[in-house]
């Protein structure tokens, strides 16, 4: 009896993973609507978000052109997916990897890996927004910006995560956000190798693959899981003890998902909040309408709103919040004028984690801390086993 049930339990879950891939390997997204065919039923949790969205559409925004705009950045999905792929999980000759230097920038960003792909990617978006809007403006990470006072402008990161993409982890993304007079009112976050989609639009509800989505955080901080690419982003002194106050705030703090970890708490499916420094525009404007739709909060360290205009005073630093609550909390915290090292723990309480994206970096040993080593979150348990044997 054992025996025939697990068979037909394992049938029905080849049946169903069968019936969800195309000839290709992947379900069709459909451009227009951003829905896997047949897949209009709204989720019930889902469903209950629709007043909870805290985004409205600008003065003098055209809706119609929103819906035109909107049905257009999946077309510039599509294109960039295109070109992503074929450089999935190849050589690093195959990738072309080259390192970008820039000046100012935490340690994690001041030399950034950059590939065939990301070029490729970027070029062929942008190619399809000058042939179809040839007035609006972009702003790439890749090739720069253009025409950036006008009305509607793209942004564009073709790879958000390139260190994930160059070692086969599946926890990057491209961003695709179009901002009207400088506010984020289309969001594209596109997973091509997971085939996930994420879009928000100004004043509706978010959606993953065409299903609605909100977020489903706790209330208090130190109920909360956090997100963070690295801790090499937060530069020393002020930014760093913020950062720090938060780890030490928080249940949990996760490392290495980039655009992913914001689209997790989206979607509700357990992370709580993201909390980031020194991104580019790039690295955030796509995410804006997404959180918002799905009833989250975000903004940058002082609560200030993230857009093209406050791009310099934001410093890049972003916070990202399944509620109000959590958001109102970790403001308390980041938006302190600043936060002396003495605040916190004090060295003899914190030990050195050889991390490939934090290879200098001080970590508190706390007894609910939990630090990610080599990409594995290592338990409370372990770490005692690892630092001073059995």
């Amino acid at each position: 009896m054992k025996t025939t049930s697990l068979l037909s339990t394992s049938l029905a879950f080849i049946f169903l993973l069968s019936a969800c891939r195309t000839a290709d390997g992947f379900a069709y997204i459909d451009p227009s609507n951003g829905s896997i065919p047949g897949s209009g039923k709204k989720t019930e949790k889902a469903g209950n978000n629709e007043q909870q969205h805290n985004t409205a559409l600008p003065p003098n925004c055209d809706p119609q052109l929103l819906q035109e705009h909107a049905q257009f950045a999946y077309e510039l999905a599509d294109a960039a997916r295109l070109e992503i792929l074929p450089y999935w999980r190849q050589s690093r000759h195959t990738l072309g990897q080259e390192i970008k230097v820039e000046e100012d920038r935490s340690v994690f960003q001041s030399a950034s890996p950059v590939t065939l792909a990301d070029r490729a990617a970027e070029r062929a978006m942008r190619e399809l927004i000058t042939e179809r809007y040839p007035q609006h403006g972009v702003y790439g990470e890749e090739y720069g910006v253009i025409r950036e006072d006008a009305d509607w402008v793209w942004v564009l990161d073709p790879i958000d995560g390139t260190r994930s993409f160059i070692t086969g982890k599946p926890l990057f993304g491209t961003l695709i956000a179009c901002l009207y007079k400088g506010t984020p009112v289309i969001g594209v976050i596109d997973q091509c190798v997971l085939n996930e989609r994420w879009l928000g639009l100004a004043g509706q509800v978010s959606t993953l693959n065409g299903e609605p989505i909100q977020t489903d955080g706790v209330v208090t901080l130190d109920e909360a899981e956090m997100y963070s690419t690295t801790p090499d982003m937060f530069k020393h002194g002020d930014e760093l003890n913020k950062f720090d106050a938060m780890r030490q705030a928080v249940k949990t703090p996760h490392y290495g998902a980039d655009c992913y970890a914001y689209a997790l708490v989206a979607s509700g499916f357990g992370a709580d909040i993201v909390v980031e420094a020194d991104l580019g525009l790039y690295d955030y404007c796509a995410l804006v309408p997404v959180l918002q739709g799905a009833g989250g909060s975000i903004s940058d360290w002082n609560g200030v709103k993230l857009t093209l205009q406050n791009h310099k005073i934001s410093k890049g630093r972003v916070l990202a919040c399944a509620n109000e609550n959590l958001h109102e909390q970790a403001l308390e915290i980041l938006s302190k004028p600043s936060l002396e090292s003495s605040e916190l723990l004090d060295e003899s309480c914190m030990t050195l984690v050889d991390d490939d994206n934090a290879p200098s970096t001080l970590f508190p040993v706390t007894q609910n801390w939990t630090p990610w080593v080599g990409g594995i979150i290592i338990g409370d348990m372990l770490e005692q086993i690892l630092h001073h044997g059995l």
